[in-house]
């Protein structure tokens, strides 16, 4: 992967989101493409690790919104807001968020959690989906906006997330 975020601020911000949606009870959808079909590998263990038990969805489509499963289980949620994120942005992200979109779904996608086969893809991307009305947020920035306001009952449930993530995300920026 190759955007404005390293991989492993990516992999760290992945894990960050999936904890703050279980603290606040944000239904996750898990999906794969190819797996059994060995075309890629699994997701990898740090994330399915935050998420035990889950579901992968493993799909033959590049397009989650364009597998029945998928789509299944996101109408299940019975939301009309979706947080999106992906492997790579210019295929596993763009195409979903647009599909989404043109039924009747709002989307938000997260840019510091996903990473393009370049940097170009990447930003071509986000610049796609943001022409197509796709709203652009940054994992901190979006966890935050989920709560607004410290002294919120759902900022009590994700303080602790925020106060593992920020530790580690430093860690990772001393490093570059």
């Amino acid at each position: 992967m190759r955007s404005e975020t390293s991989p492993e601020l990516i992999e760290l911000n992945v894990r960050f989101l999936i904890k703050v949606a279980r603290a606040l009870n944000v239904p996750v959808i898990l999906s794969s493409v190819g797996v059994q079909m060995g075309v890629n590998g699994p997701t990898r263990r740090s994330i399915q690790d935050e998420l035990p038990g889950a579901k992968v969805i493993d799909r033959s489509s590049m397009d989650a919104w364009e597998d029945e499963a998928f789509r299944t289980a996101v109408e299940g949620t019975g939301k009309k807001r979706l947080i999106f994120g992906a492997l790579y942005t210019e295929i596993c992200l763009a195409f979903p968020v647009v599909d989404a979109m043109r039924n009747g779904y709002q989307a938000t996608f997260v840019v510091d959690a996903v990473g393009g086969m370049s940097q170009l893809a990447h930003r071509t991307a986000i610049e796609r989906l943001t022409a197509a009305g796709a709203v652009p947020n940054t994992s901190l920035a979006l966890v935050t906006e989920l709560f607004r306001d410290w002294k919120s009952p759902l900022a009590d449930k994700a303080r602790d997330v925020i106060k593992w993530y920020m530790p580690e995300a430093q860690k990772l920026a001393t490093r570059s």
